[in-house]
This record gives structure tokens, C-alpha cells and sequence, in this order.
């Protein structure tokens, strides 16, 4: 989608310019010299701005300090202030630096009974000419557990609240001659984040609107998981070409989530812009409804089965029991056992399987008839004629990237609905980046955004490199004795049984973002900021390895009263910060105790998990 150029400082945003990226400080506003350090540690990392928390006045006028040290070290880095609850913080902040942040669900406090329109356009209108006078830009930003009780009561908390209350905030813009805006649609539920960035998207270009959008799934978490599910939502849309900022909000340190942000950017600065996408009347892009699909004959995927993960071993001559046993399997005399971690098929495509028991193992092999590889180029009467005679046959599309791959992939999917065609679909991608990490991402963007459409009854990842088992084994055979080549091919098959095992957790951790299959404990939690009172992070470690085995529970640590617990209305459990050494425990939205003291915040909240009947 082409936007509007906004000017930010020395970096202006949307219009031609990339992607640019950001982060927020997590120091304590009031310490100036930590925030100044911290900002050049995020501006070293690559980032085109730095956000800061302004939640009082005091705060606000801290940023004056903050802009003049950076400015004195020869950092010139465009700041943005975060505003909640606190219309004259604003003001003040709007003065200093180059754009504010505003939340349309608490620009003022709800307390203050300022939620009818008129008083809110008054205090609204006030900070635009503020705005206007400095040249200072603004952000409106909307998160889901945050709307105002009047949007609630009118819209629930939907993605069209969600729209609604940002196009209040917009109308008043545009009346007041104002264009200097961005807009964002922010919740740590992936789902709910991109459907409401795609109804924003089309009910801007119905009223002529094209503000940049600024893309990121609040409270994502931590480590590998935090990554993916920042790519599941953020890759969606950049698919799409939508988004001119983005900021992945990872609990480690600020300057750890540009490389991820980079990435991200990166893997999308070639791809197409798909204008028109939300335009097809065939297929709701702003709700979840799974394709319906017939069961496999050859595995459990499909119809009414879970969304499904198959490992990828193909690779492998022979596969052995032991390869078997490496994906986590385990053979108790009468069946082969998983976990919520193993696999549900296995994939061997050409491979010779070794003669060992094979019950209760799904194995794919290229040499059935229900087993059908496909390409989302593919098409015609014949195909589909042949698909409606077998809907049993599962079909393995293989994903590609590229500048109309996704398009063309939904395409593939339309077309089947269309025919009246209800066979299976796994979808398979192969990927050749040596950093794992880069690899996550690019799964993660490439599968969640399909899997968010409801498309895919199961995903499996692979590698695309060679296999150089045969070539280990060759050299080591002519130089050494049978024990060193036997050995070589065992260390082979090992490492590619581990790799294939690695792709597979992947797997599990891409559906869990994407909100199509629970296999493990989800965390909500956010990066912290200045407002946030206690170790955050030392937090999360410890809630973690505590509660790691609640499958299917998800549980958020929040730093503070401002993002928990509106931004945490999606979890069972919660632990929020309420001031200097005090937390208050949530079950869903209800506070259950206020004022616990942090040395033993964690133990009542296991205890409150297991008084409420979910510990394991």
C-alpha cells in the first residue's frame, strides 16, 4: 500500500523511503544519563529511531535533557515520546522531540470521565497545534486490551473496535488539516493484530486516507519464540506491502530486537505489493475460518485432525529405528509413542525405511498414490478432476519465495474452493540460510501468513543444502577403515536427524503463534520500559522454568498497570507490576490479589494457577 510521506526529524518515514526500525529504552525516564546510554547503544544497533516512556511531566521534560546530551555526543537520532494516560505530558513532550505516541484508548484517564468526543477532541486538538507549531509528528496508536469503554461497549474488543477507535482520532486529523501521522494496530494476539491492520488498511483507502503504518505484535516474549511470533504477525502484513516502520518488542534488552527487525525488513524489501488483496470476495481476509478438508488416507491431517508437523528425513538412504528414536519417539513393545514436541508424520519422500516395526508411525512416501506433490502454479480441469475423484489424497504444495509467491499461493487456494476441492494441503518449504535464526523468520512469515488466511492442514520444513553423507562417506572410505566410515555416517545421520528435529520444534512454535495449535506454555510478556518497577526479565526466567510444562496455559509478566492488564486480556494467568517491590496476580481480567510482594509474587502465582485447577 503506498503511503503518505511523514517527517520525522532527519528520517522521514513512508512514501519511497524502506522500512525503517525502532526500539524503546527500559530505563527510568528521570536517569538521564542511562537513557542517554541506552539510546546510543539502540542507535549503534541500527535503529532509525528510539522510543521513550513519558507517563508525567516530569518525564516529559527529562526528554529536553536527553535530546541535548545525545545531541552533545554527536547522536542526532530522532526520539519519540510513549504517552498514556496523560494529555499535558504530551504537550510538553511534543515540544521536544520528534513525535509523539498516543493510545486512542487512554490519551486521557478514563477516571477523569474525558471518553465522551468532545472533551476528547478538545484535549486532542490542543496537542495537534502543538504538533503543528514544532513540526513534531505523531503516532496513534491503538492496542487491543486498551480500547475506551465507550469503543467497548459500542464494538467489544474486535479488530473493528480496534479501527474504529483509530479513524476517530483520524477523522479529527484530517479536520484539522493535520497529515504529519502514523498510524498502529497493536496485540500480542498475532490473529487479532493483522486483521485489524488489514480492516484499517481498506477503510483508509475507502476514505482517501494513506498514513504509514506502523507494524509490531505487542508482548511477544523472549528468545526463539518471541521471534516467531513477531514474524508471524509482522511478515503477514509485510507480505502484503504494508507497514513503512516496524518494532519486534522482545524481554531482553532493547538493542537485541534491531537485528531481528533487520531481518524481517530485509526479507521483504523485494517483494510485491499486493494492492488489491482484500478486495476478493471469495475468501473473508479479516477473520479466522480453517479451509474445510477431507482426512488424509496416509496420516492424520486434515478434516477435523490438528494442524499437523511432519519431519522432513528424505535425505537419509536409510532410515533406521534409531532416526526414529531421534525425533522423540519412543517404542514401548506394542507401538511407537510421542509427545507434544514429536512430529506427526514423517516425510522419507524416496528413502529406503529400514525393516523395523512401524505402528502408530504416519510415513509419507513419494511411492503412494495418496500422496500427491503439487506447486501453486498448478491448475486446470484435469488436475481438479482427478483431486474430486480422490479427495483423500494429500497434497504437499511446495512454497516458494519471491515477489508474487504469496499471492500466488493464496491464488492455489481460492482455486481449490472454487472447484469444490477439499483435499488435505501440507505445505512444504525448503530453505538453504545457514543462520538459524534467519531461517525462523523467514518460516515463520512464509507459513504464518497462510496459516493466519486459514490455509494449510499441516507445514513441514526442510533444508535445501545437498546431502553430504555420500560424499563424507566416500572420501573417508578411500583414506580409513570400515569402524571410521561407519562412524562418519552415523555423525551424518545424527546431524541431520537433529537438524530435522530442530525444523520440526519450529514447526510447533509457528502454529502456536499463528494461534492454529497449543503445544506448549505460551508467555505474553512485555519488553518493559521506564515505567516498569521490577527485574523483568529475571522475571520471565523464572515464571518459565516453573511453569514450562502447562501446555496450552498462557501466562503474561507485564511491567506495568499501563500495558497489564488490558494488554494481557488474552492470557489465563497474570503477573503484573503495581509499584516499587509489589505485583498484583490476575486470572483472565480479574485482579486476584493486589500488593504481593515481589520476593514471593511467583510462588502465590503458582499457587493461584493451582487453586484455579491448571497445574499439571
Amino acid at each position: 500500500m503506498k503511503s503518505t510521506e511523514v517527517h520525522i526529524g532527519n528520517m522521514p518515514l513512508g512514501g519511497a523511503h524502506p522500512v525503517r526500525l525502532q526500539s524503546m529504552t527500559t530505563t527510568n525516564t528521570l536517569d538521564v544519563p542511562a537513557t542517554v546510554a541506552q539510546c546510543i547503544a539502540i542507535a549503534k544497533a541500527g535503529a532509525d529511531y528510539v522510543r521513550i516512556t513519558a507517563q508525567g511531566v516530569r518525564e516529559a521534560e527529562a526528554l529536553q535533557q536527553i535530546k541535548a546530551a545525545l545531541k552533545k555526543q554527536g547522536h542526532n537520532i530522532p526520539l519519540i515520546a510513549d504517552i498514556h494516560f496523560n494529555p499535558a505530558a504530551a504537550e510538553v513532550a511534543a515540544r521536544y522531540v520528534e513525535k509523539v505516541r498516543i493510545n486512542p484508548g487512554n490519551f486521557v484517564d478514563r477516571a477523569s470521565g474525558a471518553d465522551e468526543p468532545a472533551l476528547l477532541r478538545e484535549k486532542f486538538v490542543r496537542l495537534l497545534n502543538i504538533c503543528k507549531e514544532h513540526g513534531t509528528a505523531l503516532r496513534i496508536g491503538v492496542n487491543h486490551g486498551s480500547l475506551s469503554v465507550r469503543m467497548m461497549d459500542r464494538y467489544g474488543d474486535t479488530p473493528q473496535g480496534m479501527v474504529e477507535s483509530a479513524m476517530e482520532f483520524l477523522h479529527i486529523c484530517r479536520d484539522e488539516n493535520f497529515a504529519n501521522v502514523v498510524v498502529s494496530m497493536k496485540s500480542s494476539n498475532t490473529r487479532v493484530m493483522v486483521y485489524a491492520t488489514r480492516l484499517l488498511a481498506q477503510r483508509m483507502a475507502k476514505e482517501g486516507m494513506s498514513c504509514p503504518l506502523h507494524l509490531g505484535v505487542t508482548e511477544a516474549g523472549e528468545g526463539e519464540d518471541g521471534r516467531i511470533k513477531s514474524a508471524t504477525g509482522i511478515g503477514a502484513l509485510l507480505a502484503d506491502g504494508l507497514g513503512s516502520t516496524i518494532r519486534v518488542s522482545l524481554t531482553e534488552e532493547p538493542q537485541r530486537e534491531i537485528p531481528v527487525a533487520r531481518k524481517l525488513a530485509r526479507y521483504f524489501s523485494a517483494k510485491a505489493k499486493s494492492s488489491s488483496l482484500y478486495e476478493d470476495l471469495e475468501h473473508d481476509f479479516f477473520s479466522y475460518a480453517k479451509r474445510i478438508s477431507t482426512p488424509a488416507s496416509v496420516a492424520s491431517i486434515g478434516g477435523h485432525n490438528p494442524v499437523a508437523v511432519a519431519a522432513d528425513l528424505s535425505r537419509l538412504p536409510l532410515i533406521r529405528r534409531k532416526d526414529v528414536e531421534l525425533l522423540g519417539f519412543t517404542f514401548d513393545g506394542q507401538a511407537w509413542k510421542g509427545s507434544d514436541s514429536t512430529p506427526d508424520m514423517i516425510y522419507v519422500g524416496m528413502s529406503e525405511v529400514d525393516s523395523f516395526p512401524l505402528q502408530n508411525l504416519h510415513i509419507l512416501s513419494d511411492e503412494s498414490e495418496d500422496l500427491l506433490h503439487c506447486k501453486p502454479s498448478y491448475s486446470g480441469a484435469g488436475l481438479f478432476a482427478f483431486l474430486k475423484s480422490k479427495p483423500h489424497t494429500l497434497l504437499m504444495l511446495a512454497l516458494k519465495s519471491g515477489a508474487k509467491a504469496l499471492s500466488e499461493q493464496r491464488n492455489f487456494f481460492l482455486q481449490l474452493k472454487k472447484n469444490g476441492i477439499t483435499n488435505p494441503v501440507l505445505l512444504h518449504r525448503a530453505y538453504s540460510e545457514a543462520d538459524y535464526e534467519y531461517l525462523q523468520l523467514q518460516a515463520a512469515a512464509d507459513f504464518g501468513s497462510l496459516l493466519i488466511d486459514g490455509f494449510g492442514d499441516g507445514i513441514m520444513l526442510s533444508l535445501s543444502q545437498p546431502s553430504n553423507i555420500r560424499e563424507t562417506t566416500t572420501s573417508v572410505k578411500t583414506e580409513q577403515s570400515d569402524t571410521a566410515l561407519k562412524a562418519a555416517e552415523q555423525k551424518a545421520t545424527f546431524t541431520r536427524c537433529a537438524r530435522a528435529m530442530d525444523l520440526v520444534g519450529t514447526g510447533f512454535s509457528i502454529l502456536q503463534a499463528a494461534r492454529v495449535r497449543f503445544s506448549k506454555t505460551e508467555y505474553i510478556s512485555c519488553p518493559g520500559c521506564g515505567r516498569t518497577l521490577f527485574e523483568l526479565q529475571k522475571t520471565l526466567q523464572e515464571v518459565k522454568a516453573r511453569t514450562a510444562h502447562l501446555k496450552g496455559l498462557k501466562i503474561a509478566i507485564m511491567g506495568c498497570i499501563v500495558n497489564g492488564p488490558g494488554e494481557m486480556a488474552d492470557a489465563d494467568y497474570g503477573y503484573v507490576g503495581a509499584g516499587p517491590g509489589r505485583v498484583s496476580l490476575y486470572k483472565g481480567k480479574v485482579r486476584m490479589e493486589a500488593g504481593v510482594e515481589q520476593e514471593r509474587a511467583v510462588d502465590r502465582l503458582i499457587m493461584l494457577i493451582k487453586e484455579n485447577g491448571d497445574w499439571q
